[in-house]
């Protein structure tokens, strides 16, 4: 599975691990319409492993800890069942952890879908998966949303108050796991603080603040002020000579793929628009002179198909040109309909490559589009050759 993509539960009793190179914790929360918990008896976690239709099973170590939903025994007025993990080590961030979900038959045991969240970073802690109630029928969904302040930031988001344990609090007998202590949320609770941007390189940030400069792996959310944007954008993928007096003929495409990362449909010089109409290209650019944009892709979000949930940008040199002869290329994502820049990326580095990654476009579980600058160079002359590494790097 893709971020965003959902599967359809056949069976009554799913169960939900998440594997990893280290011990994780994983926890189950369960939700109403309004995406709050009721009460402190619906955080489903080592310390407290039962709940309404839902359980924590631990691994014991040797094997990963799964949530277990029995949809048919979730009371009534729960919509959805998110599935969270964090690393079991205090500080850890899943940076270089790279962790699998794998939604099973709780009786069977046959494995129904698979997820691993691309992209991680600084994170501490993830909603991996939800499992979730629409027009009567249950669903599997693959989400991915990291944060930087672990459990404590996803308890904030899902109206559960975390409270860190006070330090002269008597410590137990026998060694136990660091846990916080959940309550029941207030009746009103304060409005969480704003988190700052995080670092280059990690977490997702957002538009609120304007113009976003994005570094390699580096992720935006496509929403300013907390609102969805206008759905249709242009990236603009520029590039110059790297010495003076010579052309450099570079294609720049976009690669539509579905929620299982098939290859749907790619925009590029021989193929200027698909899903009919919802992805155009402005032609060749055979020299790469010139300012301003060398090509533009046009998006109109509203309108890519539901079975469309990731797009990736690439620049090729169907010549054989290598990158090492590419000075300043870049990719801009802008408004469509007042020209204004929002997101860039400048691609620093070089290798001596026919083929880059530029950035990609992943529909959100919420709907909403994230772009993530990539900067991927691989050995690929044409688009064709690029569908399969593009797959991969969803």
């Amino acid at each position: 599975m893709t971020p965003g993509s959902n599967i359809p539960l056949a069976v009554s009793r799913v169960a939900v691990d998440v594997a990893a190179p280290v011990r994780l914790d994983v926890s189950g929360l369960l939700l109403t319409g309004d995406g709050k918990v009721r009460s402190d008896d619906d955080f489903i976690f080592y310390n407290q492993p039962a709940g309404a239709g839902v359980t924590y099973h631990s691994g014991g170590g040797t094997a990963p800890d799964a949530i277990i939903v029995d949809t048919a025994s979730v009371p009534p007025g729960i919509e959805k069942i998110v599935v969270t993990a964090s690393p079991d080590a205090a500080g850890q961030t899943f940076q270089g952890i790279e962790p699998t979900a794998t939604i099973r038959d709780a009786d069977g045991g046959s494995v129904l879908a698979t997820f691993t969240p691309p992209q991680l970073g600084t994170e501490t802690a993830l909603v991996v998966v939800e499992i979730y109630l629409r027009n009567g029928a249950w669903k599997a969904r693959a989400v991915g949303q990291g944060y930087a302040n672990g459990l404590a930031g996803i308890a904030t988001d899902f109206g559960v108050t975390v409270e860190e344990p006070a330090p002269a609090a008597p410590q137990p007998t026998a060694p136990q796991p660091t846990a916080p202590t959940v309550v029941a949320p207030p009746a009103a609770p304060p409005v969480p603080a704003a988190p700052p941007a995080p670092a280059p390189g990690t977490g997702k940030i957002n538009l609120d603040k304007g113009r976003v400069s994005l570094q390699k792996n580096q992720t935006v959310s496509l929403v300013k002020g907390g609102r969805p944007l206008l759905s249709q954008v242009m990236m603009g993928l520029g590039w110059e000579p790297a010495f003076r007096g010579k052309d450099i003929d570079l294609d720049a495409s976009v690669i539509a793929y579905g929620p299982q990362r098939d290859h749907v449909d790619s925009c590029y010089f021989g193929k200027l628009s698909i899903l009919g109409g919802a992805i155009k290209h402005s032609g060749d650019n055979l020299t790469g002179e010139g300012g301003g944009d060398d090509e533009v892709i046009a998006v109109d979000l509203g309108r890519i198909p539901p079975e469309v949930t990731g797009l990736v940008f690439t620049v090729n040199s169907f010549s054989g040109q290598k990158f090492t002869e590419v000075a300043k290329a870049y990719c801009r994502l802008l408004d469509a309909a007042t020209g204004e820049e929002l997101v860039r990326f400048d691609l620093t580095n070089a290798e001596a490559q026919t083929g880059v990654m530029m950035a990609k476009l992943v529909r959100q579980f919420s709907g909403e589009w994230d772009m993530t600058a990539m900067g991927s160079f691989v050995k690929a002359r044409t688009v064709r050759n690029m569908v399969k590494p593009g797959a991969e790097a969803l």
